[in-house]
């Protein structure tokens, strides 16, 4: 039985989320547009998975649009609300973005837009110095990620939205690792766009929201039908959808005891693997970080080798993002950080959940200490 700690690539779907969406797929197949009874009673399916998703982050159904995940999410935030911003050619985002954001100011640079990237200290804390240094008149928006996907260090944004609205710029947060484990509440937070996924807090892949306070111009950026109130087109994943909902409204319910069991799950992880290792050193363990997330770099070893015993031993975990797994180059975060080449090199990701099991935990540091005496064996 394999030991799965790789949450943050995606979670194990709720028994509930599959009963939810398992009639979408068979009985309940109508086309939730068509005017007929079969259709609207589809229709009411998801938006009652509207009012679910909302309600996780205390927003007005009306302010959901669903998309096919994260990265659609927040590609639409973002090129949404340049776009009506002509006069203003300037973004800010950070050193420590997810590649969806990366990627995508990459391309808005080639395209004539200012790209500016504020820095992390060597705990991964965004410089909200910096960021009040960068703020100009033009700039359209600043973008930034909640909960690092590969340190689980927790941004500031509260901070961020006070120098933005200082300036009168508007603020899009990537939350697609924080919802389901940091409260959110946009009652509070005075973000204009806020991207989800529900396959990171057990719902299915395929299928995430955007966040979009009231009065936020956004255009589209795929054209078609009118459906999502003309925002994004095209026939809904309706199963999808309502899978979402039901794991919004699980994890909106979620026990606080829950989220301090797995918070003490990680922490006993990374107690036991330091005095274990005396080469493992915990990444990001000085921020403020999510409960569920041990980034671990083990000196002068390779993540790759380490990886592929683990899984040959029945440990699921992985290398900084599972969407840039292969490089053999240290991920952007961690260079960001200035963590020593030596031990980014080496560095793993242990993301838990819900299901973790303290024997899931006493499995991993077992395999983890005998493949790191494997290799370490062989390191000259």
């Amino acid at each position: 039985m394999s030991v799965y700690l790789d949450n943050n690539a995606t979670t194990r779907p709720l028994d509930s989320v599959v009963e939810a969406m398992l009639p979408l797929l068979q009985a309940d197949y109508a086309n939730p547009s068509s005017m007929h009874r079969a259709g609207q009673s589809v229709r009411h399916r998801i938006e009652s998975a509207r009012e679910q998703v909302a309600g996780l982050i205390h927003a007005e159904p009306k302010e959901i649009v669903f998309t096919s995940g994260g990265t659609e999410s927040i590609n639409l935030a973002i090129r949404g609300v340049l776009t009506p911003q002509p006069a203003r050619r300037h973004l800010i985002t950070s050193t420590v973005e997810h590649s969806a954001v990366r990627q995508l100011a990459t391309q808005l640079a080639r395209e004539g837009y200012q790209i500016d990237e504020i820095g992390v200290d060597r705990a991964g804390r965004l410089d909200i110095g910096e960021l009040v240094d960068k703020v100009k008149d033009d700039t359209a928006l600043i973008s930034v990620i909640h909960v690092n996907n590969e340190t689980g260090v927790i941004a500031d944004v509260k901070r961020v939205c006070e120098v933005a609205a200082a300036r009168g710029v508007r603020v899009h947060v990537d939350a697609v690792q924080s919802a389901g484990k940091v409260a959110l509440d946009v009652r509070d937070l005075p973000v204009s766009l806020l991207s989800l996924s529900a396959h990171k807090l057990h719902g299915p892949k395929g299928v995430g929201a955007l966040y979009l306070r009231r009065r936020t111009r956004l255009t589209p950026i795929v054209y078609g039908g009118r459906q999502e109130g003309d925002r994004r087109p095209g026939t809904e994943n309706v199963s999808g959808i309502v899978g979402f909902g039901v794991a919004a409204a699980e994890a909106a319910s979620l026990p606080l005891e829950t989220i301090q069991r797995i918070r003490h799950l990680r922490d006993d992880l990374e107690a036991r693997v330091r005095a274990a290792i005396p080469i493992a050193h915990v990444i990001g363990g000085a921020a403020d970080r999510v409960c569920n997330t041990a980034n671990i770099g083990f000196e002068r070893l390779q993540a790759e080798a380490l990886l592929i015993l683990l899984s040959e031993r029945g440990i699921c975990a992985s290398a900084g993002a599972a969407c840039s797994s292969g490089s053999l180059e240290p991920s952007h975060v961690l260079q960001a950080m200035g963590i020593d080449p030596q031990v980014a090199h080496g560095a793993i990701r242990f993301s838990l959940s819900r299901f973790t099991t303290a024997e899931d935990i006493d499995q991993a540091v077992v395999v983890l200490t005998q493949v790191v005496e494997r290799l370490s064996a062989r390191v000259v």
